[in-house]
């Protein structure tokens, strides 16, 4: 019988050379319920044993525990002893699996499988099997077979931890209708794509609060088809928790302290550890810290102030904030937060500490977060950095199961450190900025000085970027002949140093202009300046040009001509919107900028018609990011096109108009609306070189003060123009002009062609001359000598009579 098996198995395409593996059912009662084809080639019996009792075919007694197992509908395998058909005795490995109902109940009746036995044949059931059963239950790793379909063939007893039920209520089941709802699809779609192809996979992904790592193989027959598949999970928890640590930390270094602002860097840090780390978390800091200060030290055991800077959580809303961004919150000394500063270090807090709990309670909208939002677990760690503590962060738990740990602690000061230093950059720069700000401010025109040739207004704008307050800078100079120099320059760098250059230049140029020098001189003289300046600063005198130097543009606006005299050192030209509408930038030829020397200054002169309105810039307002001069400059004109009649407004419509939120650079900026003196206000004599002009001359200038009705400045006016006629006939050359201005003073001028200028002196006893100039002084308000291109010409400034219509109030 066995032989003729052994001949069909050899012949029958059906049954490819392999151990015999027969089936039979068999009731409780132990009665053959069913027959396979197998058991009759391996035993001999044919299926008319259906219905008879299974004592014919074991060769053991009652009392085996195979027996044991059929009846009670119990599972059972090992060795043991069977009857075949021709009276021979056989060595069988059987296992003994009972059928079970959808409730996991014995249905009463089992499946016996039946194979020879021969050492190490695992499927004959033997002793070698039940020794292998044993590690795959014992593993240490979720293992897991599944048929083609993806059924659950074998588990061990984690693969039921791994989804939370029982590892025997998973046998027969598919994958997909034991997943726990919320579990990664992804895991199913990979065990479909090895079934499919055969080629191993590997899956990495959360179940529950576990981070799996899981290995899939394919199972195939003999032919190579497959017919199941391997699975063996990992627990990769705390691998993958620390590599989450170690990726959070790698981050933090380039989304923490991107800018030198405290707020920001809170609200960096708070962006980043939530959800990954926390579900809420809060930045308080000092008040002195915001505003770039030291932040002020603290009785340990009172109460701790601390602002809001930032916060963040996982679900908006969620919990209710007890103290709004911005405002003030009082920690008491026993409360998680004030514990943790008085200490310095980082501590864990929650339900199970009394101080957490008297704290939380002691606070409505707290008490409502930890009972209704179901908070739990919270964090209180120190910023600190370079031994000073900034202020506090505190992190909050409620979404997830597990409370903080250790691990967590020591990543959340580490996150708070690197923070800490960022915000202690930030407080130093903007203790520094406001320093410079501040000293540059201080430098710069405070009021609009009392001068009749302009209109003007003007702003300056610091850099809100991360290299600081520059060195821009304006003026208005207010000179003799009631004309004004407009003013702009850039000083090279940023920072106090920066403003304190700017302050030296700006008291320079201010010198020089009362000095009364063209346009060029002055950016000649400013320019030896600057360069002794850096020579005396230790600045290497071989480093490239202008390292250290500065832009400037210089203008001089004359009322009485309505001319404008600019020259540029490297500084970028103003724009003029004419009262006709028309718009243009002025054609300087710029000189190089100031530090570099060596290179003469040009000046150019042009005509401006009353009420021409002229822009000084800096570059700030033209230049910005990724953006040409020549863009600036056209986007410059087409907003000075609409300029409003209010100079205010077109400051602020330019400003708004050409530069961003965030300006990367300083700008100053001032605008002026040209007026011109008529010639109700001006009368001018040409001189003849001839002693016995002078009472003609006085005389003259009576008449004059008479029609303007300034009659009681006629003896000091008289007195003046005598002096000054008799020095231009005596010492100065021809032509002699007398020219008399009427606005907020009375001004008198005398040019001549001589470049000679007088100089005051006290004259002796038995000097014969001398005291004219020294009579002028006395009696004006000032005077002085303004050089031109065919001469000289001295000027004497008094004030209008009291009594005149023309006096100001």
């Amino acid at each position: 019988m066995a032989q003729r098996g052994s001949a069909v198995r050899e012949n029958s395409p059906a049954h490819p050379a392999s151990p015999d593996l027969a089936t039979v059912i068999v009731s409780a009662q132990g009665t053959v319920l069913g027959w396979s084809d197998d058991a009759q080639r391996l035993l001999g019996h044919s299926p008319e044993v259906v219905g008879h009792a299974v004592t014919g075919l074991l060769a053991v007694d009652t009392s085996h525990a195979a027996w044991h197992a059929l009846a009670n509908g119990e599972s059972w395998s090992g060795r043991l002893a069977v009857r075949h058909q021709d009276g021979r005795r056989l060595d069988v490995g059987m296992r003994v699996c009972p059928s079970l109902d959808s409730e996991g109940k014995a249905h009463g009746w089992s499946v016996m499988t039946v194979a020879p036995y021969s050492p190490g044949n695992e499927a004959a059931g033997g002793p070698d099997r039940v020794g292998l059963e044993r590690p795959f239950a014992q593993a240490s790793v979720a293992l897991a077979t599944f048929d083609a379909e993806l059924r659950y063939q074998r588990v061990n007893s984690l693969v039921g931890k791994m989804l939370g039920t029982e590892a025997e209520q998973l046998r027969g089941r598919s994958y997909a209708d034991v997943l726990p709802d919320g579990a990664d699809g992804g895991w199913l779609r990979r065990l479909r794509q090895v079934a499919r192809t055969g080629s191993p996979a590997r899956y990495d992904g959360y179940l529950g609060d576990r981070a799996w790592n899981i290995e899939m193989w394919s199972v195939k027959d003999a032919s190579g088809r497959v017919c199941g598949v391997g699975t063996a999970a990992f627990d990769n928890t705390e691998q993958h928790g620390a590599h989450q640590r170690l990726a959070l930390l790698n981050e933090a270094g380039a989304r923490i302290g991107a800018t030198l602002e405290v707020g920001r860097t809170a609200r960096e840090l708070a962006d980043l550890v939530v959800p990954r780390l926390a579900d809420f978390v809060t930045v308080d800091l000092f008040d002195a810290v915001v505003e770039g200060e030291e932040p002020p030290a603290w009785e340990v055991g009172a109460p701790v102030l601390l602002r809001r800077a930032a916060y963040s959580s996982a679900v908006e809303g969620v919990p209710e904030l007890a103290v709004g961004l911005g405002a003030v919150d009082t920690y008491p000394p026993f409360s998680p937060p004030a514990r943790c500063l008085a200490a310095g270090r980082p501590l864990l807090s929650g339900l199970d500490d009394p101080d957490f709990v008297r704290w939380v309670e002691g606070d409505e909208i707290r008490s409502a977060g930890v009972h209704r939002d179901g908070i739990h677990s919270g964090m209180a760690v120190p910023l600190r950095a370079r031994g000073i503590v900034l202020g506090v962060v505190v992190l909050w738990r409620w979404s997830r199961p597990g409370s903080f740990q250790r691990d967590d602690l020591l990543l959340a000061e580490e996150l708070a450190g690197r923070a800490a230093v960022s915000m202690d950059n930030a407080r130093r720069y903007t203790r520094e900025r406001t320093t410079a700000l501040t000293l540059q401010r201080s430098l710069l025109p405070q009021v609009r000085p009392q001068q009749a040739a302009v209109e003007v207004a003007f702003r300056y704008l610091p850099a809100s970027s991360d290299p600081g307050v520059g060195g821009d800078w304006f003026d208005v100079i207010p000179l003799s002949g009631t004309r004004v120099a407009l003013v702009v320059g850039d000083v090279v760098g940023h920072g106090v140093h920066a403003s304190a250059a700017m302050g030296r230049l700006r008291t320079a140029v201010r010198t020089l202009a009362d000095v009364d020098l063209p346009p060029d001189e002055l950016l000649t003289h400013v320019d030896d300046l600057v360069t002794h300046l850096s020579d005396d600063d230790g600045v290497n005198a071989a480093g490239p040009p202008g390292e250290s130097g500065a832009t400037c543009l210089y203008a001089v606006y004359d009322p009485v001509s309505r001319r404008c005299a600019l020259a540029s050192a490297g500084h970028p030209p103003p724009s003029i919107l004419y009262p006709n509408g028309t718009v243009t930038t002025v054609g300087l030829s710029p000189g190089p900028p100031l530090g570099v020397g060596g290179v003469p200054f040009e000046v150019t002169d042009l005509e401006l018609p009353e009420s021409s309105l002229i822009v000084l810039h800096t570059d700030g307002l033209i230049q910005a990011v990724g953006q040409d001069l020549d863009t600036g400059f056209a986007q410059l004109r087409d907003s000075l096109a609409a300029a409003s009649p209010s100079l205010e407004d077109t400051c602020d419509n330019l400003a708004g108009s050409l530069l961003p939120e965030r300006p990367p650079d300083d700008v100053a900026l001032l605008v002026a609306r040209t007026r011109a003196l008529h010639t109700d206000q001006v009368a001018t004599w040409s001189l003849p070189a001839d002693p016995e002009v002078v009472a003609d001359a006085r005389a003259q200038a009576t008449r004059q003060l008479a029609a303007w009705g300034l009659e009681a400045a006629s003896f000091v006016t008289e007195l003046v123009v005598s002096e000054l006629v008799t020095n231009a006939i005596r010492y100065g050359e021809p032509p002699i002009q007398l020219r008399l201005i009427r606005d907020r003073t009375l001004i008198c001028e005398v040019s001549d062609g001589s470049s000679t200028a007088p100089h005051l002196r006290r004259a002796r006893t038995f000097d014969e001359g001398g005291r004219g100039l020294l009579l002028v002084a006395q009696v004006t308000q000032g005077w002085g000598t303004r050089h031109t291109g065919n001469g000289k010409t001295i000027w004497a400034e008094q004030l209008l009579p009291t009594s005149s219509r023309w006096a100001e109030p």
